[in-house]
């Protein structure tokens, strides 16, 4: 974990050093702050708000900087793992365009348009560290049961889109436990770390194949384990139907849920 940190603390100075006339906020959010984070499956999530519009030169400058230190910094892998976006308050809070550089796991781009999903907008509102910079996340609103309701019902439509059929992917077990938070957020109202919503799923017998979902929960705490067993490998081609039965779990849940706008805990709370 020593290199981790070093990574972030070095990342965040250098975003700095790069956009200090732009007055930045840097945060850390996601599975590093939710105590969830496995190298070789999680991602370090970071995003930088400004002031002031990012300048093309600036945007040059980052867009490539995950590549910069991991070649300054070869013996370190963490820095390949960060992803995000960088852009303006503004343009954040109101969905518009704006220059934004974008970090991703296909890549990295300068592109006018970066939004926070539901997800991770609770996350970096509930947990999320400010790494360096101003606090102003008091100037967004923290989202609303039926827009995790929404958020929710878009995850269901990607994976019945997506994970009709297994390929032979490591990160086909990802789908359970996406799964599983998705119940969770319905059932509560709150986000939690993709391991925790697994093991409460295990626990509450939500999952009608619990087999393949511990499975899933022992990929993701270990995964290095189980990149070079075959097996594992195999197997992911197999459990796409698992996952659809998983998957009308969470279409019941959603129907239950279609015509509330307070969580099932919130509402017994009300009562």
């Amino acid at each position: 974990m020593d290199q981790l940190k070093a990574a972030i603390e070095t990342m965040t100075r250098r975003i700095v050093e790069i956009l200090e006339s732009c007055s930045p906020s840097v945060y850390l959010y996601g599975s590093v702050v939710l105590d969830d984070f496995k190298f070789g499956w999680s991602d370090i999530d970071l995003l930088v708000l400004t002031e002031r519009e990012i300048s093309e030169i600036q945007a040059r400058q980052l867009v490539n900087l995950r590549q910069t230190l991991l070649e300054e910094h070869p013996e370190n892998r963490y820095y390949r793992l960060f992803e995000g976006g960088m852009l303006t308050r503004s343009a954040c809070l109101a969905n518009k365009a704006d220059r934004v550089v974008y970090w991703g796991t296909s890549g990295e781009r300068i592109t006018t348009q970066y939004a926070l999903d539901v997800f991770s907008l609770c996350e970096l509102l509930d947990s999320g560290v400010l790494l360096y910079g101003k606090d102003i996340r008091n100037c967004f609103s923290h989202p609303s049961f039926d827009a995790l309701k929404a958020g929710v019902q878009r995850h269901y439509e990607t994976i019945r889109k997506y994970a009709g059929t297994s390929g032979r992917s490591f990160y086909t077990y990802g789908w359970l436990l996406d799964i599983s938070r998705c119940l969770y957020t319905l059932r509560t109202g709150k986000i939690i770390a993709k391991t925790a919503a697994g093991e409460w799923a295990l626990k509450e017998k939500l999952c009608p194949c619990e087999a393949v979902l511990a499975k899933a929960l022992e990929i993701r705490k270990e995964p290095d384990r189980y990149r070079q067993d075959a097996s594992v490998f195999d197997d992911a081609e197999t459990i796409g139907e698992d996952i659809q039965r998983y998957a009308d779990v969470l279409e019941r849940e959603l129907k239950i849920n279609a015509g509330s706008t307070l969580c099932p805990d919130r509402a017994g709370a009300a009562k």
